[in-house]
């Protein structure tokens, strides 16, 4: 997989599974250690993981005698201005979020020279852990991708892209213990995914200045083709929808739909190449649910849903068994995708002379096969004159 082999580098940030890295203390950039960092009020009981800009220490605030986890920014005394200033820009969006299925930010402050903020502990794992590898049962997937497209719709209404959806980013809240065995029954099959990580987030109003022109920011196997393309003008709420897409693909095949040997493939892959259909990977993908993904996956942002509550709003029609809006691609459609993506193969196959079907790409190997002119052999001499009146097949 290229996106953990691989490590973040010229802004590829962070790594996918970052969210989740076990930790790592002999790292030069861990600030003064576990047991010695610790914030007025605040006691480090350990490290949960590390991302592209900070370490999450697991700790307890004293006052509230509450569990917390405490991100600090990696090396914050050679960290950059336009780091610290995306470190705050972090803690910024997400306090203006109150929603159940976003983490929470508690407190923010400094010590020893470290910006750090306070949020919602979550123990159950992130998404990530739960699949590994593994395609889920689509309802419950369905049901999952839209829990988090209505919390992406509320952040997307307070004007915070996150950019950097993906199944590590994605928290999974531990169901509270009960005593009955059905209780326990149902609180297994219930998930309550929680959205973390607003690293990379944008601001829509203010946050244009922290990623350059042609930067690229994200994680290459989900994040939209505009993204991949590093024009940061033109990523919005439509490149979280994409990337919801994306988890939805993984939740339904086990896998992301795009992940080249390199990192570098993997963006090339997203900006040029159609998703394999969900359904060919596993076959018992209802047809609904793969429309609604893979319109989540078009190329241009204005083929995606309008919003991440549109999306919320299929996936719920899906659930109960109603029409969906979305609509699968048209011949000529797919026709056009497949010409895009081979041009010159289009080209001779268009302008060719020869109009014999065995000269025309299959579907099952390039695209469509383009519908034929049908053809009658001409008349020869001069036409029998039909009867006026068929008998009848009784004779009567």
């Amino acid at each position: 997989m290229a996106d953990s082999t691989h490590p973040a580098t010229v802004e590829y940030l962070p790594d996918p599974n970052a969210a989740t890295l076990p930790p790592r203390p002999d790292d030069d950039d861990r600030p003064a250690g576990a047991g010695d960092f610790a914030p007025p009020g605040y006691d480090i009981l350990g490290e949960l993981g590390r991302g592209g800009m900070g370490v999450v220490y697991k700790a307890r605030q004293r006052s509230l005698n509450r569990v917390v986890a405490l991100k600090v920014i990696l090396g914050a005394g050679h960290a950059g201005p336009e780091q610290l200033a995306r470190f705050r820009a972090e803690a910024t969006a997400v306090a203006r979020l109150q929603h159940p299925n976003i983490v929470q930010v508690y407190e923010t402050g400094e010590h020893l020279g470290q910006p750090y903020f306070s949020q919602e502990y979550v123990d159950g794992g992130s998404l990530a852990d739960r699949l590994n590898g593994e395609p889920q049962p689509p309802v419950a997937a369905a049901d999952l991708v839209r829990t988090l497209a209505i919390a992406v719709h509320h952040a997307h209404e307070r004007g915070v892209v996150h950019r950097d959806l993906k199944p590590a980013n994605v928290l999974i809240q531990k169901p509270e213990v009960t005593s009955t065995i059905a209780d326990k029954l149902l609180a297994s099959l219930t998930l309550c995914p929680k959205v973390t990580d607003f690293g990379l987030a944008k601001l829509q109003a203010s946050d244009s200045h922290l990623t350059a022109s042609g930067a690229v920011v994200g994680t290459p196997s989900y994040m939209a083709p505009e993204q991949a393309a590093g024009r940061g003008n033109e990523v919005g709420p439509a490149a979280d929808v994409y990337a919801l897409g994306a988890v939805l693909y993984e939740c339904l095949t086990g896998r992301p739909p795009f992940r080249g040997p390199t990192v570098m493939d993997t963006v090339l892959q997203v900006m040029n190449d159609e998703p394999v259909p969900p359904s060919r990977l596993q076959p018992k993908v209802p047809r609904d649910l793969e429309t609604i993904c893979l319109k989540c996956l078009a190329k241009t942002p204005g083929q995606r849903y309008p919003s991440a509550a549109a999306l919320a709003d299929d996936l719920g029609r899906f659930i109960d068994d109603e029409p969906i809006l979305a609509r699968p691609a048209s011949p000529a459609r797919k026709a056009w995708k497949w010409a895009r993506r081979h041009p010159a193969l289009a080209a001779i196959a268009f302008s060719s002379p020869c109009r014999c079907r065995p000269c025309w790409p299959s579907w099952s190997t390039y695209g469509p096969t383009p519908a034929m002119p049908e053809t009658r052999p001409r008349p020869t001499g001069r036409r029998r004159s039909l009867p006026k009146t068929r008998p009848s097949a009784t004779g009567l």
